[in-house]
C-alpha cells in the first residue's frame, strides 16, 4: 500500500484553529496527512516581546522534529511574514530546508501565489489583529504583488488564544462592512480566526471569494506534493 504524502505544519502553541481545520479539510483526500509540531507564539503586537517569539531558530526545531516523520512539505501554518516582511518568510523557508532537506513555504508565501494566480489585484482585510499590523500586511501585498488594500477591518486584539473565539456575528459583521465595496478578493488573515468554518456561506451571501491564511496553506501544500486541489470539498472557491 502506498503511504499518504505528508504534510507537516508548524503551528502556534496557542493555536487551536488550524489543527482540526486542516484536518476537515482533508477528509475527502485520504491521499494526504498533516502533522503538526508547536513553537511557543502567544501574542501578536509589533512589541519586542511579541516579535521575538518568531526567532527562526524555535522554528527550525519544530522543523526538525516534523523531518523525523519524514514528511513532504513543511509549511509555516502562520502569518507572521505579513508584519515581518515576506522576505523573512522566503528566509526561513531557504532555512528549513537547509536544516532539513525538505521544501517549505508558509501561509502568506501561499496566499500571494493565490492572487497571482487567481489575478488578484484589490483585496478587502479582515483580521483580528491591532491596525498597525493591518497596515503593515497592506504594505506587503502592495510592495509584492502590485495589490491594493481597499476596505480593511480588524479587531484591534493582541492575545492568540483569544482569536480563535472571535464570535461569527462579529466576523460577519466585518465582511459584510467591507464588502459593500468591489474588490478582487477578500483576504482573511490569522490562522487561529475561525472565519474559515463558514467561507461557503461568506462567499455565497457577500459575494467575495475568500482567501483565508489557513486554505490557501492547504492549497499550496497539495500542489507542492503533487495532489489536485480540487478534491477538497465545501472549503471556498479557491479549491474550484
Amino acid at each position: 500500500m502506498k503511504e499518504p504524502k505528508k504534510i507537516g505544519m508548524l503551528t502556534p502553541s496557542s493555536n487551536t484553529i488550524l489543527e482540526p481545520v486542516c484536518s476537515r479539510m482533508l477528509s475527502d483526500v485520504p491521499e494526504v496527512t498533516c502533522h503538526y509540531s508547536r513553537f511557543e507564539v502567544t501574542k501578536i503586537s509589533l512589541e519586542q516581546d511579541a516579535l521575538k517569539q518568531f526567532d527562526y531558530e524555535p522554528m527550525l526545531r519544530a522543523a526538525e522534529l516534523l523531518a523525523h516523520a519524514e514528511v513532504d512539505v513543511i509549511a509555516w501554518n502562520g502569518t507572521s511574514g505579513g508584519w515581518l516582511g515576506l522576505d523573512v518568510d522566503r528566509e526561513l523557508c531557504d532555512l528549513i530546508t537547509q536544516r532539513t532537506g525538505i521544501p517549505a513555504t508558509t501561509s502568506m508565501l501561499a496566499q500571494m501565489e493565490a492572487f497571482a494566480k487567481n489575478n488578484v489585484k484589490t483585496l478587502h482585510l479582515v483580521t483580528p489583529y491591532l491596525p498597525e499590523i493591518n497596515t503593515l500586511l497592506a504594505k506587503q501585498y502592495l510592495e509584492h504583488g502590485g495589490i491594493e488594500v481597499v476596505n480593511v477591518q480588524g479587531c484591534a486584539q493582541t492575545v492568540n488564544r483569544s482569536f480563535s473565539q472571535v464570535s461569527h456575528e462579529r466576523i460577519e459583521n466585518m465582511i459584510k462592512s467591507v464588502a459593500e465595496s468591489p474588490a478582487d478578493g477578500l483576504s482573511i488573515v490569522c490562522t487561529n480566526f475561525p472565519a474559515i468554518n463558514k467561507v461557503e456561506y461568506y462567499e455565497q451571501n457577500y459575494n467575495q471569494t475568500m482567501y483565508d491564511t489557513i486554505a490557501v496553506l492547504i492549497w499550496q501544500c497539495l500542489k507542492m506534493v503533487d495532489v489536485d486541489p480540487k478534491k477538497v470539498k465545501g472549503w471556498g472557491k479557491l479549491f474550484r
